[in-house]
């Protein structure tokens, strides 16, 4: 039984539509809010996957990836609360290739674990004894290694989704993740270990930017072959990035360390003429304003408890900022707990912040209640009117 059964889809869709649209003009009436429930949240949760399915057996059996997926997709738009479309989508639904965060250390060798009941992982792959491993290897190839099954994965779900039908809806979408990154400095920490990374940059830099280098040049042939692949335009006009990891590091050390080579990805896959996107969970927050000026991003995804008012205040009126709760705080919180956090955020931003977006910060865990959400989306709707 879908948790949102009864529920008045056109009159909920009007009005998500309405907020979005007065959001983008920066005249809210509303503060929009967006949940993060992934894959993860389908395939581990014990009422979402009542057969057991291990992320293993997932992610190893396309046909059974792909059902996983029409499946996920459509409990979804039945069963969680958002600014998003719910009921039957107009264009179809999505699937998306789901190899989580593992896909480009697996495509530069590291050995993928899935442990019980978790998601799976990469192995940092580059010892002490064998640090150019990678280098004397040469660049690989977009659709070599585990991108080719990555690649007979999507030419899978491009097929089945020419005939399959979700309860008589068709799919609209076949997402591929493979069309971005998530990020060279993080993939250099799974490839070395984040602390053998961070030792590197002290005790030998020069193997630092060799792998840097390595990673951007790597990483820039990947997303351009890809998008040409999947049909998407080679060059976008704004840069969207993630590199979660950036959050170990200092603003200087980012700015002197990390940012040239974000810059050269920026500048081969992009134009950077429209205001881009970045996800970076973690506290990462002191590196906003410098990725603001110099990549020109204006849109900030943030996944930790971060200081909001002050961060809004500091970027400016015209940055986005996505945040709200720690998943952490909303899986042990009561829902009036919940209640009071979100009130607290929200209306210390709104004075502020007419382009923040409220959400969990950032991607719910597996088995968080579905009134959780409702909570969230109750304190949004109650207090985020301007």
């Amino acid at each position: 039984m879908d948790r949102y059964a009864d529920m008045d889809f056109d009159s909920h869709n009007r009005e998500l539509r309405e907020v979005w649209d007065a959001w983008e003009r920066g005249r809210p009436i509303r503060m929009p809010m967006i949940t993060g429930v992934s894959d993860r949240y389908f395939v581990l949760g014990r009422e979402t996957n009542p057969r057991k399915v291990s992320f293993y057996d997932y992610s190893h059996d396309k046909a059974l990836m792909f059902d996983m997926q029409c499946g996920f997709t459509r409990w979804r738009q039945f069963n969680i609360l958002g600014d998003h479309e719910m009921g039957i989508p107009e264009s179809g639904y999505t699937v998306n290739v789901d190899f989580q965060n593992y896909y480009e250390a697996a495509w530069l060798g590291c050995e993928v674990r899935f442990p019980r009941d978790e998601v799976p992982y990469a192995v940092p792959l580059l010892t002490d004894d064998n640090k150019a491993l990678l280098f004397d290897q040469g660049l690989p190839d977009p659709f070599s290694g585990f991108m080719a099954v990555a690649r007979e994965y999507y030419d899978y779900f491009i097929e089945r989704s020419k005939t399959t039908l979700i309860e008589g809806v068709k799919i609209g979408w076949v997402g591929a993740p493979f069309i971005g990154s998530d990020g060279m400095f993080t993939l250099a920490c799974e490839l070395r270990g984040a602390d053998k990374l961070c030792m590197d940059m002290l005790e030998d830099p020069e193997f630092y930017h060799t792998l840097m280098e390595y990673l951007t040049q790597a990483v820039i042939i990947r997303l351009k072959a890809w998008r040409v692949y999947t049909g998407e335009p080679e060059i976008t006009e704004a840069f969207g990035f993630a590199d979660d990891s950036i959050m170990l590091l200092s603003r200087e050390m980012y700015r002197d360390w990390v940012l040239p080579y974000h810059k050269k990805l920026a500048e081969a896959t992009s134009t950077m003429k429209k205001r881009g996107n970045a996800h970076l969970c973690g506290d990462a927050t002191r590196h906003f304003s410098l990725i603001r000026d110099e990549l020109n991003v204006y849109s900030f995804d943030t996944g930790f408890p971060v200081a909001h008012r002050e961060l809004c205040e500091e970027l400016g009126p015209e940055v986005s900022i996505q945040g709200g709760p720690s998943v952490g705080f909303i899986s042990s919180a009561s829902c009036e707990e919940i209640d009071r956090e979100s009130k607290r955020i929200i209306e210390s931003v709104k004075p502020v912040a007419p382009r923040f977006v409220f959400r969990d910060g950032n991607d719910l865990p597996p088995g968080t209640p579905l009134e959780k959400i409702e909570a969230l989306y109750g304190a949004c709707k109650k207090y985020g009117r301007f």
